[in-house]
């Protein structure tokens, strides 16, 4: 192709094929002249690559200012509600609320959070502020809102379980484990569960529940509880005896443990005993009604001390005496 020639640009000069490479080296070499071309010689990629990221930044940049200037004058907003409100007019609005996994609580509270949407639009209902609001209603433990189009809310609820009634201020009331109030009860209406008394005996639950796990046998007798001085617990049992713990979670248990195994030796409740006192860790007090006799108690069965007090007991002078019984007056 010896006659062939290329022509540059619009002027009349003219190149052979075999000068281009000369020339091209030519039009690099000169580029490296300036501060930007010796910076774009350096970088690991090659000039087009760079003035293709430059375009498609500037493309970015003048999307981003668009949807700027858009956002100021609301206009996502706008079309967001058009669309909503076209959706509605094509049936995909909130009609039906389905509602699972209520058994104790009354399900039209969760009817009127799910219906009472100021929009009712499928695609505006905001699903984490109606399972918000649910979760604030006191039988709710969980729940999950689900859309189930083209017009249906699915509510799945996970109730909270009584687990005893608080007595406060006259008044009874269901509570939770964890000593949430769940409703109000009536003296005729109460279910056959613990009665827990006292200020903030609610709070507490929790914490009689870990109490009465230290001794299995004497949970399914337990009637009540009183929350004493906000410090300490009176239990009350199904036979009509009172036992007095002492404060703290440690020393309580210990002594629970105690009564259990005293209990299962000599058969202490159902005996005639209205109270026995174990605040005392070296001893327990029982009370008995006035003319009454104090059971008897092998002296083998002599109350075991508490942890603190296990290095104490191993030394002869403070061994401890057996269950001491006193009838008290009043």
């Amino acid at each position: 192709m010896k006659g062939e020639r290329i022509r540059r640009g619009g002027g009349s000069g003219r190149l052979s094929v075999k000068d281009a490479p000369r020339a091209a080296r030519q039009v690099r070499k000169a580029a490296t002249r300036t501060p930007l071309g010796r910076t774009l010689a350096r970088l690991p990629v090659s000039a087009e690559a760079v003035q293709r990221g430059i375009a498609y930044s500037l493309v970015a940049l003048a999307l981003a200012a668009v949807w700027g200037v858009a956002s100021f004058f609301g206009l996502p907003g706008m079309a967001r509600m058009e669309l909503a409100e076209v959706a509605a007019h094509n049936g995909y609005q909130v009609e039906k609320v389905e509602v699972h996994g209520t058994h104790r609580m009354d399900a039209k509270s969760v009817y009127d959070i799910a219906l009472g949407q100021v929009d009712r639009s499928m695609l505006n209902v905001d699903l984490a502020a109606v399972r918000a609001d649910i979760g604030r209603l006191p039988w709710v433990q969980d729940a999950r809102v689900s859309r189930r189009l083209p017009n249906t809310l699915v509510v799945d609820v996970v109730e909270r379980k009584p687990s005893a009634v608080w007595q406060h201020q006259g008044r009874l009331a269901l509570i939770d484990a964890s000593g949430v109030v769940l409703e109000q009860v009536s003296p005729q209406a109460m279910p056959d569960l613990p009665l827990l008394v006292g200020e903030a005996a609610n709070m507490q639950a929790e914490r009689l529940s870990r109490l009465m796990e230290t001794a299995p046998a004497l949970k399914s007798l337990l009637a009540g509880a009183t929350w004493v001085g906000n410090r300490r617990w009176d239990l009350r049992f199904q036979s009509g005896e009172t036992l007095a713990l002492p404060e703290g979670d440690a020393p309580a248990a210990a002594a629970l443990v105690n009564f259990a195994r005293l209990d299962g030796v000599n058969h202490l409740l159902g005996r005639g005993v209205t109270r026995f006192d174990m605040r005392d860790p070296a001893k327990m007090v029982m009370r008995m009604p006035e003319g009454r006799t104090v059971p008897n108690i092998p002296a083998d069965n002599a109350v075991v001390p508490a942890p603190g007090d296990a290095a104490e007991a191993k030394k002869p002078e403070a061994a401890l005496p057996q269950a001491l019984a006193s009838r008290e007056q009043g």
